[in-house]
């Protein structure tokens, strides 16, 4: 008895062991939540999902691509990703570079002003988003055109502007994130290079082309990376501000929408699955050509 439990004791503090005791909490949830969860989804989309009866139906739930709702969904997202990356990167950087500045005072303020709309609920933000965008003459956006001599609009009725609400959304939650981001990319770069530059006789805008973006490139791949995707998942802010999955003729439906339209509205699970494996292959070939095309896959040289 003492033998086996020496053995196990042994056992438990091997170095050998240890590291992998240590990330099994990791790969088992990945295992079940995850992969299971991935693989369950690619074989119902070949299936038609009647509660716990299922039949195989090959390729039928893929004609959800000919759909017009479903293309105009796929749009709607690449287009609110392009946009909002466009947004999400420079916006931030410049914010980051400059509460990184030694002339830039009350710093710690500044950044925590900056970060809360990210610690608010989704919930919240789209409630107060679709009252600042109502349709009375009261609401905030319709004064604040009518300080311009404008007649009220039917903000959430268009498509300008329902985009404009998304993107202001995007911009006032996100940014304080992205911004830690880049700070924290910029506080890894040595002051040393910087002095070096000034010596050479750089100016702020050269010491920018030449030093600071170079080095900020793994922090603004990440953060691209991270965009596209949650870019391409964008649902509850749209979900909140039409106080539902129904905007107008469509307009704020994205993949995410259609996805949740199809599997718990309509209860399509197997088509559901199809738009789930169609929005994963999207996500993931975006992703590898930017890593690519930003050399993330190139072999260092020695």
């Amino acid at each position: 008895m003492k033998k086996k439990k020496s053995l196990f004791k042994k056992f438990l503090y091997s170095q050998k062991v240890a590291p992998y005791v240590f990330i099994a909490p990791f790969v088992i949830t990945f295992l079940l939540f995850f992969a299971y969860s991935i693989v369950s989804m690619v074989i119902m989309s070949f299936q038609h999902v009647a509660g716990p009866n299922t039949t195989f139906n090959g390729l039928e739930n893929y004609k959800i691509l000919t759909n017009t709702v479903f293309i105009k969904s796929l749009k709607n997202s690449i287009f609110y990703t392009i946009v909002s990356c466009a947004l999400m990167i420079p916006i931030p950087m410049v914010l980051a570079i400059m509460l990184n500045s030694r002339q830039m005072r009350l710093k710690t303020t500044f950044r925590s002003i900056l970060f809360i709309p990210a610690l608010t609920s989704v919930v919240v933000v789209g409630v107060v988003f679709r009252l600042m965008f109502g349709e009375l003459e009261g609401s905030f956006m319709n004064q604040l055109i009518a300080q311009f001599g404008m007649e009220p609009i039917i903000w959430l009725r268009k498509p300008g502007t329902v985009w404009l609400a998304l993107f202001l959304i995007c911009l006032w939650r996100w940014t304080g994130v992205n911004m830690m981001y880049y700070l924290s990319g910029l506080q890894q770069i040595p002051e040393d290079l910087y002095e070096s530059a000034t010596v050479d006789g750089a100016n702020s805008l050269q010491k920018f082309r030449y030093v600071t973006l170079p080095l900020l490139k793994p922090t603004t791949v990440y953060v691209l990376t991270i965009s596209i995707f949650g870019g391409m998942a964008m649902f509850s802010e749209s979900f909140i501000l039409f106080n539902g999955n129904k905007s107008p003729n469509n307009v704020g439906t994205t993949l995410v929408g259609m996805l949740y339209r199809m599997g718990f509205e309509q209860n399509q699970i197997g088509i559901a699955s199809a738009i789930g494996v169609i929005f994963l292959v999207i996500v993931l070939l975006i992703n590898a050509v930017q890593l690519i095309v930003n050399g993330f896959f190139k072999k260092e040289e020695r």
